[in-house]
């Protein structure tokens, strides 16, 4: 059975699948970092992490056209640091895939229950989590053209918010108890400011699949980082100014919203207006590209590590029909629906967080490290101004990783737990080819 995958992605379809993989977080998620610090102590946090984002970006670039695989981090830890160290980046690195699908699932639930508030949530999100591990088994090609056109989509509805939102903005309401917690409340949203730019990563796991990685990739991160900060400027300020920070974390109840847009647009314009409903409607696609480019990018990152045998081999065998990572599909969608019914939308949301911090602090340390061990790889890219890029996304995520450990000790114990055992059985199983 062939292990390849087929090239088929141009510049184009890779700006698609970048902003793709991300925009949901524009759409929901990082609201519930502004009940922890606050306007200001989240946007201090989206601040530094943008910042992150954009060495890591350009770091991540020089690793992804380099070794254009579709393991990602995975096959970057694996060549710096060799298979310990690699299977740990891996598994990081697929438990950030597997827990962030069904954190917008729920929020795909979340919104049609707007419009269906007789079906539950769970069933619209196990629906969603079908149709898309379907798509994606019919083909790449098909899938990231479906991307790309969503995520334009997606991007007309942010725009079209702002526009109606922005005139009603108020210093006042955006200044309203806007420091909550001090710097602890600056430290504890970091985890929902990192959730506005998570998955770009995804870029590199379909490396392999572009028509010229050297070339394509680089303008894929670069053309997607840049959109991402943009329209994270403009959502933030906009929702936030209309009402006051409060107004887009509570519902009438006291419970956290997975809809702040939604509740930021009622503020200006009747619940039974045309905007209204096309907020809904067309934000709809806005949850459901990234949705669908992360199960698109989780599919190939858990096949890699099938590949290798780092993990059960069926898993990286390739569908005979379509050459797709099925068996990898179905796997991380059976996982993911298990994960929708614990309810705990923002608990998910930090696990994924603390896969992807994992993987891009062991992917800056193997930029570094290859720099040294390899220096006459071809890097058709080079990240600029180095070493300072590499080491401050090295920095800025090592100090997320231990601040998030401290605001959420339980949670950080279940994730370093469970890479521990995993190490552990990856150890006792694992046999080289």
């Amino acid at each position: 059975m062939s292990t390849h995958l087929k090239k088929t992605l141009s510049p184009i379809l890779l700006w698609g699948l970048g902003v793709g993989y991300v925009i949901s977080g524009m759409y929901f998620g990082w609201n519930y970092g502004l009940e922890k610090g606050g306007t200001y102590g989240m946007g201090i946090a989206t601040i530094i992490i943008a910042i992150m984002y954009v060495c890591f970006s350009f770091s991540y670039s020089e690793l992804a056209c380099a070794i254009p695989k579709a393991g990602g981090g995975f096959d970057y830890a694996n060549r710096a640091f060799g298979k310990d160290i690699g299977f740990i980046t891996g598994l990081a690195q697929v438990i950030e895939f597997v827990f962030a699908p069904p954190a917008i699932a729920y929020a795909i639930g979340a919104y049609l229950n707007l419009s269906f508030p007789q079906i539950d949530v769970i069933y619209f999100a196990i629906i969603a989590y079908v149709i898309f591990t379907t798509l994606n088994i019919i083909g790449v090609k098909l899938a990231a053209t479906f991307e790309l056109l969503i995520t334009i989509i997606a991007i007309g509805e942010l725009l079209l918010f702002f526009g109606v939102t922005i005139p009603h903005f108020s210093v006042e309401n955006f200044n309203h108890n806007p420091s909550i917690n001090g710097w602890g409340g600056v430290f504890a949203a970091i985890p929902f400011a990192i959730w506005f730019f998570l998955g770009i990563e995804g870029v590199a796991n379909v490396a392999e699949e572009s028509i010229n990685p050297q070339k394509d990739i680089t303008k894929g991160f670069g053309s997607a980082m840049l959109t991402l900060i943009i329209l994270c400027a403009l959502v933030y300020v906009a929702a936030i100014g209309v009402g006051g920070w409060e107004k887009i974390v509570y519902k009438a109840d006291g419970s956290l919203t997975d809809s702040p847009l939604p509740m930021a647009m009622s503020l200006v314009v009747s619940q039974n207006s045309t905007m209204y409903r096309l907020l809904i409607g067309v934000g709809l696609f806005g949850l459901i590209a990234s949705f669908h480019g992360l199960i698109l990018a989780g599919g190939r990152a858990t096949m890699e590590l099938g590949k290798v045998n780092y993990a059960p081999k069926f898993l990286g065998k390739l569908d005979k029909k379509h050459l797709t990572p099925a068996n990898a599909l179905i796997v991380n969608m059976i996982l993911g629906i298990i994960a929708l019914f614990t309810n705990k939308t923002g608990d998910i949301i930090t696990v994924a967080v603390f896969g992807a911090l994992t993987l891009y602090v062991i992917s800056m340390m193997s930029l570094i490290k290859l720099r040294k061990t390899e220096p006459d790889l071809k890097r058709p890219f080079v990240v600029p101004f180095y070493p300072i890029l590499p080491i401050v996304a090295l920095v800025i995520g090592i100090i997320s990783i231990i601040a998030m450990s401290y605001y959420n000790q339980s949670l950080a114990f279940w994730y370093f737990g469970t890479i521990a055992l995993g190490y552990l059985a990856f150890k006792m199983f694992y046999k080289s080819k």
